[in-house]
């Protein structure tokens, strides 16, 4: 350190803009925290200001002698070395920044470790093939082999990204350093080597694919530790995803079941987690001989966390069946154990299960959706977790494709109508928004009768999110049923909010009011929209004012400019004379 101030030092006599360089490299070894971490994190700038060579030859030199701080300042370093190649020197001389990232991926702290990794993984495209074996691949066999377990899990994420550009000498070291580290007697290294293993088995040659890799899956899938098997559920994915069809039944197959039968639960979660992934590895044929009774035992499992996730993958699993054979899949494997759900106890299954089983329905055709799906979607519709029922309501328009607007309004509207006093105002506003793809199905004659007083009951509600999303539907039925529909059915009820003893009430009344010009006509705006704004405008209460005076804004962009001139500008004029601040404020800059 003193010798790097020094060098700033001395450039410092002839360049003064250098001594707050001078003081970082000093705040390097200062004994508060905050100003050695604010030194680290400028760290470009010293080595910038040092030269490459400096840099090199002092600052890194200095760094890995240091190691030895606070996890905060050692993760930044971490992070900062891994992008100082071209302050070294660029390529030819990125090798040298090693040696620090060496130490910081053995310390104790695993975010400091996963960080130097991943520095050292960004690094290592950057070597020549030569410097790559000449210091790279060293320092892996060190790490590798290191006393202490840090170092060794450390290294089980550098293996891809050197391998597939040593020697095939070096190739067999490496393949057998991994198969070490996937025997090692510590559980935490086996566990990094297991989550390394699908990431190795991507840059592994066809042939030892088979001959080596296989056998490192297979151990680590038996492992005595599950949180070690867990983690070769991802490597099946990539192995699987790597072989051919006959390898797959061969070599994949007897390993994929044992993880799906696992008595550890979190290993069958992990499987039920990838489930959709491990579909796609191994193809339709073992998808329909071997997961699809797997995935329904998973439905069943006797752990409500298997169960939840293997709920959520329903749907995508079932798109990604055979389709020759995918409805009968469905109906005669699946459903069952889905209606045994719809009554779970543990109701995160069934708020899983809500959010997606409305995406058989398309798969399954109208009939069968009537059949079996209708009476599930009742069922959750009136469960008693809020979630469920907001879950099921927000996935309503992919059973309205299938299976008409007829039918859906006589098999759910009731439980919607139910849903729409919910309360829960979360499904209340799910119902709020799903009301103009409803109103779209089902007509304006219809609409009017069963669910237009839905609408202006939302007006009222005692949450402000449910007022606002109402105010926006009814601008959408508007724009859909015409301007003298809402002259007849929206305009009355606007009139009378006006004049509500609430004045939340008539806040409501002003934002329906702007919000509706935009669909209306200019000439029904001056007709219905202007004279409720007016009355408010003299409203006794200042933020009813306040708010006409920036809605006014809003609504003048939709009316004729002659009225602009003859009604809004005199109503504005009056209320920039208001006797509140607020009021004046925003009238003024309406005005404006």
């Amino acid at each position: 350190s003193v010798r790097i101030m020094a060098a700033v030092v001395e450039e410092g006599a002839a360049d003064e803009s250098l001594y707050p360089i001078a003081v970082l490299i000093d705040e390097l070894r200062n004994e508060d925290v905050q100003l050695r971490l604010n030194s680290i994190r400028k760290l470009s700038s010293i080595a910038l200001a040092l030269g490459v060579e400096r840099t090199r030859n002092e600052l890194i030199q200095f760094l890995t002698d240091t190691i030895y701080d606070e996890d905060e300042v050692l993760l930044v370093l971490a992070e900062q070395l891994g992008n100082f190649t071209p302050l070294v020197g660029g390529p030819d001389f990125v090798h040298c920044l090693l040696p620090p990232l060496e130490n910081l991926a053995t310390v104790e702290e695993t975010v400091v470790r996963d960080k130097a990794v991943e520095s050292l993984r960004k690094i290592a495209d950057k070597h020549s093939v030569a410097a790559l074996e000449e210091h790279f691949v060293p320092m892996l066999k060190r790490l590798a082999t290191g006393d202490w377990f840090t170092s060794r899990t450390s290294a089980s994420g550098l293996f891809a990204v050197a391998y597939p550009r040593v020697s095939p000498a070096l190739k067999a070291e490496l393949r057998s350093m991994f198969r070490t580290l996937t025997r090692d007697d510590t559980p935490m290294v086996r566990r990094a080597a297991a989550s390394k293993l699908g990431e190795f088995a991507k840059v592994f040659e066809k042939d030892f694919l088979v001959d080596e890799l296989h056998q490192m899956f297979i151990d680590l899938a038996v492992d005595e530790q599950d949180s070690v098997r867990l983690l070769a559920v991802e490597a099946c994915v990539s192995i699987a995803s790597l072989v051919t069809e006959d390898q797959k039944a061969d070599l994949v197959k007897p390993s994929m079941l044992a993880l799906i039968e696992d008595k550890s639960w979190r290993v069958r979660y992990m499987v039920a987690d990838r489930f959709t992934e491990l579909q796609q590895a191994v193809g339709e044929k073992m998808t329909q001989e071997e997961l699809l009774p797997a995935f329904s035992n998973l439905l069943k499992d006797n752990e409500g966390e298997v169960r939840s996730a293997a709920a959520t993958k329903i749907s995508k699993f079932c798109e990604s069946l055979p389709l020759a054979t995918r409805e009968q899949s469905i109906i005669n494997v699946l459903l069952p154990v889905i209606k045994e759900l719809v009554n779970d106890p543990n109701q995160h299954v069934k708020s899983e299960l809500a959010g997606v089983i409305m995406g058989l329905a398309p798969m399954v055709g109208k009939e069968h959706t009537i059949a079996h799906l209708l009476p599930i979607y009742i069922t959750l519709l009136k469960d008693t977790t809020a979630e469920v029922r907001l879950n099921i309501i927000s996935s309503l328009d992919k059973v309205n494709d299938v299976i008409g607007a007829a039918q859906l309004t006589q098999s759910l509207l009731p439980a919607i109508v139910e849903l729409a006093e919910d309360g829960k105002w979360r499904v209340r506003l799910a119902i709020v928004q799903f009301m103009p793809l409803l109103a779209a199905q089902l007509g304006q004659e219809f609409f009017d009768e069963k669910l237009l007083g839905l609408c202006l009951n939302w007006l009222t509600d005692h949450v402000y999110a449910i007022r606002e999303a109402s105010t926006g539907i009814l601008k959408e039925l508007t724009l859909k049923f015409g301007g003298e529909w809402a002259a007849k059915n929206l305009i009355p009820k606007a009139s009378t909010l006006a004049k509500d003893t609430n004045y939340l009430h008539r806040m409501t009344c002003l934002f329906c009011a702007a919000t509706l010009s935009e669909a209306l006509s200019k000439e029904q705006v001056v007709r219905d929209i202007m004279p409720i704004i007016k009355d408010l405008s003299e409203d006794h209460v200042p933020n009813v004012r306040f708010n006409v005076a920036k809605s006014l804004a809003r609504i003048a962009k939709n009316v004729p400019a002659p009225f602009q001139q003859s009604d809004i500008k005199p109503m504005l004029g009056k209320l920039c004379g208001d006797a509140d601040f607020d009021v004046r404020f925003f009238a003024d800059e309406t005005k404006t």
